[in-house]
């Protein structure tokens, strides 16, 4: 038995075995000479501020991704978890200070953007998504710091920066916040800058953690109590940091299974008796379902209500509004003209469509029609050639009966 578990460490060591393919002191180098803020990295921060800005205002995901990949912030960041990691206070302090520098342009020139930006988009969606980081965003910057250190640490460095970049975005969310600054929207302000100290404290953490097991040499040695005391600040941190993401994170599985809930009841439950549900909105774990045809009765509703609560859906939360045949001319009017002109919607794609399979059939009637032409011609080239063919055969069997009625006369 120990054998096999000696042979089983012995494959699993061969795999996960990574001395021999890691230099510190190289990585320690490339790291530190990343941190700077002068020469290419100011043109560079301030290309990738204009990216993020502008891809973020329009919308774009690949604009926004071009932005990640340029961005020059993770340096500092790594650079501040190799400081820690190497008890370099200088390093840590240059590190901090460039970062902030970074920082502080990155909001005052994203800011500028969008109060000069002409663009208000009705529904910014990429702005959005960086405004309530959840518990989900702390595993990212987290695994994708292990992965970037990882990678900084190789003799053959990839791609895998590349990745990282992506995954862990730095430049966006700071643009989000320079656009809360712009437009006075403190709940995008602060829910980005959240967004980005969440991705930056656990890229740091990563690049401890990573500088301690892979043994980078310390600059400085350190007294066990300054240790403990700073195991105790980076823990403290960390917990400020983690409970409001895995709060946002709760809430958020709470209102998606909230959504499933209201979509099946509605599946279920669409006609109530002469009275059907034609629309339905979810906002805020609030559902407001919208009724049309004869008005509801008491036992209708109650019933109603005993379904909803079948599905999860609490009677505080639900809230109905009534289009019957009571309502004014005007409601009533307007939503017959809702009415038709969602169904004048459905028509016209239906129509789109169906004149679309209608040109592909009659192209492919075009194609048989053709192919039968051609079938055709060939058909009748090929009785030609049969009667050409007989013909010619017949003059040669003539030719060849009187060339040997000939030899026979001579004989």
């Amino acid at each position: 038995m120990d054998a096999i578990l000696e042979y089983i460490k012995g494959i699993i060591k061969k795999y996960i075995y990574i001395s021999d393919d890691i230099d510190t002191e190289s990585a320690a180098e490339r790291i530190k000479a990343g941190i700077w803020f002068r020469g290419p990295n100011v043109w560079i921060l301030a290309f990738s501020i204009v990216i993020a800005s502008v891809g973020l205002n329009v919308n774009s995901t690949a604009v926004i991704i071009g932005a990640m990949l340029i961005s020059p912030l993770m340096g500092p960041i790594v650079g501040t978890g190799l400081a820690l990691g190497t008890n370099d206070v200088d390093l840590l302090k240059a590190a901090a200070k460039n970062l902030l520098i970074m920082v502080l342009i990155s909001l005052i020139a994203s800011t500028l953007y969008f109060i000069l930006s002409p663009l208000s988009l009705v529904n910014p969606t990429e702005l959005e998504a960086r405004t309530s980081p959840t518990i989900y965003d702390v595993l990212i910057a987290l695994f994708g710091g292990l992965a970037g250190i990882f990678e900084s640490s190789r003799k053959e460095r990839g791609t895998v920066l590349s990745g990282v970049a992506i995954a862990t975005a730095l430049m966006p969310p700071l643009c989000t916040a320079g656009y809360g600054l712009a437009h006075l929207n403190f709940h995008f302000f602060f829910g980005a800058m959240y967004l980005f100290i969440i991705n930056g404290v656990f890229i740091t953490l990563a690049t401890y953690l990573m500088v301690k097991y892979l043994r980078f040499r310390s600059v400085s040695a350190v007294s066990p109590a300054l240790t403990a005391k700073r195991r105790n600040l980076i823990s403290g941190i960390l917990v400020i940091f983690l409970v409001p993401s895995v709060i946002s994170a709760v809430n958020l599985v709470v209102d998606n299974n909230f959504e499933r809930n209201v979509d099946s009841f509605v599946e279920s439950n669409r006609m109530l008796g002469r009275s059907y549900i034609y629309d339905y909105q979810v906002k805020n774990r609030h559902a407001n379902f919208a009724i049309a045809g004869e008005p509801l009765s008491d036992s209708l509703k109650t019933t109603f209500f005993e379904n909803a609560a079948k599905h999860r859906i609490p009677r505080k939360r639900v809230t109905l509004t009534e289009h019957t045949t009571g309502m004014t001319q005007a409601d009533m009017n307007n939503l017959i003209n809702d009415i038709y002109t969602r169904t004048d919607a459905e028509i016209a794609e239906n129509n789109a469509q169906l004149n679309a399979i209608q040109s592909q059939v009659d192209i492919l009637s075009f194609i048989v029609e053709e192919l039968q032409h051609r079938g055709d011609s060939l058909k009748r080239s090929n009785e030609s050639l049969r009667e050409e063919s007989a013909a010619l055969q017949h003059k040669l069997d003539s030719v060849i009966a009187a060339g040997n009625s000939r030899s026979s006369h001579r004989r």
